[in-house]
């Protein structure tokens, strides 16, 4: 992938996302979907419209990091719940950076294409990343579970969600086509493992980072603001 595609592809998904989101915000129905979706052949421009990142922060904040994650991933676990806390203090809070979700469920983990439609679904009430936060939080307990969708409805109540249009939502094929589309984004972008962590300065090349901690997305921003 040459770099003018590879940043053409950054760019475009988180626009083109929305209006995707909104046409599968009308869909629903079958039983609820638990691993990706055939999309069939689908070029990069189709892809970027369907694909769509979950900001946390001032979408005009200058700085974009970006994160592909997995539900069940314990890093990603660690990141949510030690790092996110951190850049949030540090740069969100103060408009420096926004956050970007990108789900990416390895096939390794079960459950993880599900928490992923399952927190989309309480994006859809406005609670994306409360939800999102509370499966982190409580992936020790759901990850061994051999069904754990009841857990997902679970933490829907306890985040104080509509519990009939989430249930709704989760027994459905809602998502499914974005969460897939986000999957073959990462793996066209060269994504093989979680988390996997890109800077993007306003101006300037995205940088693909070889750590996930705080102190390596700190030092990326800090060597941007010195250039």
């Amino acid at each position: 992938m040459t770099k003018k595609r590879f940043y053409a592809v950054l760019a475009g998904a988180a626009v083109g996302g929305a209006v995707a989101l909104a046409l599968l915000l009308l869909r629903g129905g079958g039983n609820a979907v638990s691993e990706p979706v055939e999309l069939g052949e689908i070029e990069d421009r189709e892809l970027i419209a369907l694909a769509q990142g979950i900001v946390h922060g001032d979408p005009d904040a200058p700085i974009t990091i970006m994160e592909f994650g997995d539900y069940q991933c314990p890093a990603c676990g660690q990141f949510a719940q030690i790092v996110k806390p951190r850049l949030d203090l540090a740069y969100i809070q103060t408009g420096q950076a926004k956050l970007v979700f990108y789900d990416f469920p390895l096939s390794a983990h079960p459950h993880s294409f599900l928490a992923a439609r399952a927190a989309r679904c309480a994006g859809d009430q406005g609670r994306y990343f409360e939800y999102h936060d509370a499966v982190f939080r409580t992936q020790r307990e759901w990850s061994p579970m051999r069904n754990a969708a009841g857990h997902f409805r679970d933490l829907a109540e306890e985040t104080g969600l509509d519990e009939d249009a989430f249930r709704a939502c989760l027994d459905s094929d809602r998502h499914a086509d974005v969460v897939t589309a986000n999957l073959q984004l990462g793996q066209r972008l060269d994504v093989g493992g979680t988390p996997t962590v890109f800077v993007r300065r306003e101006g300037a090349p995205a940088q693909r980072l070889g750590g996930f901690q705080f102190l390596d997305i700190q030092r990326a921003i800090e060597a941007g603001e010195a250039n």
